[in-house]
């Protein structure tokens, strides 16, 4: 540790005490202890003190010596001299320091000197302190020879220290340096040059910029980066110093700037500002991911206007042609074709497999080893997705599906009034009659009162919908009108849903309420359960209990390709496909699924009961 000799203040470094040392002591002012002179440098004032206060300093203390102690820096020499105030010794305009060597004082302190005699003394080794020695007699003491000669010379001696006092009384002009950048002036080019560096570094961490340095010959050791030394990282930048006083200055520069820039309270304003900007940056962060959000819902459920079945179909066509799987003849053919179906609303045909319920029924008279008891729907034909619907049209054909079977049933003729199986555009077509007609408010708001050339979803409330404007009664209408059959949770082991399969199994047996045994094959007169899951829904067209107890629905998927679906038409493809329609309890692990089934017809009261209760639907949960 370096202590200085002037203020006492311990720094660890000889670069730091020569900062400390320059900036601190030097740049004060240097004035006379005994009268009201300063701004002199320190011979002056050397000179002021020996020539203008021997006779005060003899009166007061004595025979004393007058020292002057100084503290140098180690670049240069410098000589301590004594000299007599009498003589009047010029010497002491010698003794200032060279270069950039710097002396500043620090006491004038009377010294106790044995040797009566006078004269001049200079220190070889140039660091010890400046004295000036001073010997007093009674004027009866001194010899003649020294009486007289001083009578000679004291006139010459009064004028020559009237011309210096008048010099030092106006103190001698230094060489000053301004700042370039500010206002500051100092007397000293290195502080100059530190603090010009000061402007340099805040300007290039404000820029982002690398800045030259501002004058490569005036460099300081304070400034350089010794590997080692201890690194101060300024808090308000990324400047980095090697000691706690550049530090300290460039801070308080920041400081500086920051209160000439604002007002007292622009720390706060600028804080909410602040704020202000990040809660603004958050909402619309916030909103785009909303959008974003709705776009991929809209995208999912069919609803973001890239056209409806015509268009998928029409887009598929013209890239088969463009890969080379359909010749332009054959193109412009099936588009004339489904522009017929579509303007007649009939379903062409094209994904229909027929007799499907009625090759189960021949399986299952002759292979049913392990099977109990089988219950089949009414003949049901099997309606798949095409190219015009893949990807969103399972409630259609479901509902084809449907249709197709009540076209077998006696007492649903009248309500569908010979209608053919519609096509998939003539179903959104009547389901947005259906909203006009009063029937479930809420679900045509969800679709904005449009079905017809878009790819939407639909699903059981919309199913309702198409059966009650058509007067056919839903099996849950029997006792309570427009609900819904839910079963909202599972309730067996692993997610499964075990009451769901019981529920299917009292709707296949409520035909025979005897006693008796049923027989181990039954097909129905019921149409087939329409099976509503997330994402996707079937149709249940029977049901297995095996003889261990467990069941077993038969489900007719829109999903399967037609070639698939005719396999059970064959007796030596039959067996493998209908493994195909098994679901056992687990393979139906949704969270949530919901039935609709047919029962009877509507009469006009109960039709208009209907539509309004359909206002607000609300489903009988089971459990």
């Amino acid at each position: 540790m370096l202590t200085c000799d002037i203020c006492g203040e311990e720094v660890l470094l000889v670069e730091d005490m020569k900062t400390h040392l320059l900036l601190s002591h030097l740049e004060n002012d240097v004035h006379c202890p005994l009268c009201s002179l300063s701004g002199v440098s320190y011979n002056e004032l050397f000179f002021h003190i020996s020539s203008a206060h021997p006779e005060k300093q003899l009166a007061t203390q004595g025979t004393t010596d007058l020292t002057v102690t100084g503290v140098t820096e180690s670049q240069g020499p410098q000589t301590s001299q004594s000299c007599s105030a009498e003589d009047g010794c010029d010497q002491a305009g010698s003794a200032a320091p060279t270069g950039a060597s710097a002396v500043t004082t620090d006491s004038v302190r009377p010294k106790q000197n044995s040797t009566p005699e006078r004269g001049c003394s200079s220190s070889p080794e140039g660091t010890g302190p400046i004295a000036y020695t001073a010997t007093s007699q009674s004027p009866e003491t001194r010899p003649e020879s020294v009486r007289h000669r001083e009578d000679n010379t004291a006139g010459f001696e009064s004028e020559n220290n009237k011309a210096k006092q008048k010099r030092l009384s106006s103190p001698r002009k230094e060489k000053l340096f301004s700042c370039p950048m500010c206002a500051l002036v100092c007397s000293s080019c290195f502080v100059l040059q530190e603090h010009v560096e000061l402007h340099l570094e805040e300007q290039h961490s404000a820029e982002g910029a690398a800045v030259e340095e501002w004058s490569p010959a005036m460099t300081s050791p304070s400034a350089s980066s010794v590997s080692g030394e201890k690194r101060l990282e300024c808090p308000m930048c990324s400047v980095v110093f090697s000691d706690s006083f550049s530090l300290q200055e460039h801070v308080e520069l920041h400081l500086d700037h920051g209160a000439a820039a604002g007002s007292p309270g622009s720390d706060l304003r600028l804080a909410t500002q602040l704020q202000q900007e990040e809660e603004q940056r958050r909402r619309r962060e916030e909103a785009q991911q909303e959008r974003e959000e709705f776009k991929k819902l809209q995208r999912q459920f069919g609803l973001d206007g890239r056209g409806g079945y015509r268009r998928q179909m029409e887009r598929t066509m013209e890239r088969a042609v463009a890969r080379g799987h359909m010749a332009p003849a054959e193109f412009h053919c099936k588009r004339a074709e489904m522009m017929e179906s579509l303007a007649s609303g009939v379903d062409d045909g094209r994904t229909r497999t027929q007799g499907v319920v009625r090759a189960l029924y021949e399986y299952y008279q002759t292979d049913c080893r392990d099977v109990a008891h089988v219950w089949l729907s009414a003949n049901t034909d099997h309606y798949c997705s095409s190219a015009g619907d893949k990807g969103w049209g399972c409630g259609y054909r479901n509902f084809q599906m449907l249709i197709s079977c009540l076209h077998g049933i006696d007492t649903y003729l009248p309500s569908l009034q010979e209608m053919a199986v519609p096509s998939i555009p003539r179903v959104q077509s009547m389901i947005e009659e259906a909203w006009r007609g009063g029937l479930d408010p809420q679900g045509a708001s969800h679709f904005n009162q449009q079905l017809q050339g878009t790819r939407a979803w639909i699903g059981a409330t919309e199913i309702y919908s198409l059966l009650t404007s058509l007067g056919i009664r839903r099996n849950d209408a029997a006792e309570q009108l427009a609900r819904i059959i839910d079963f909202h949770q599972p309730t067996g082991p692993r997610d499964t849903h075990p009451q769901l399969f019981d529920w299917v199994k009292q709707y296949f047996c409520q035909p025979s309420r005897s006693s008796r045994l049923p027989p181990r094959l039954i097909q129905t007169s019921l149409p087939p359960l329409y099976l509503q899951h997330q994402g996707h829904s079937r149709s249940v067209v029977g049901l297995e209990q095996k003889k261990n107890g467990t069941l077993c629905l038969l489900v007719l998927d829109p999903g399967s390709p037609a070639s698939d679906t005719r396999k059970l038409l064959s007796r030596d493809t039959v067996s493998p496909a209908v493994r195909h329609l098994r679901k056992f309890p687990s393979s139906l692990k949704h969270k949530q699924y919901q039935v609709v089934a047919v029962q009877g017809v509507l009469t006009a009261e109960e039709k208009q009961r209907s539509i309004l209760n359909s206002r607000t639907l609300c489903a009988e949960r089971i459990p």
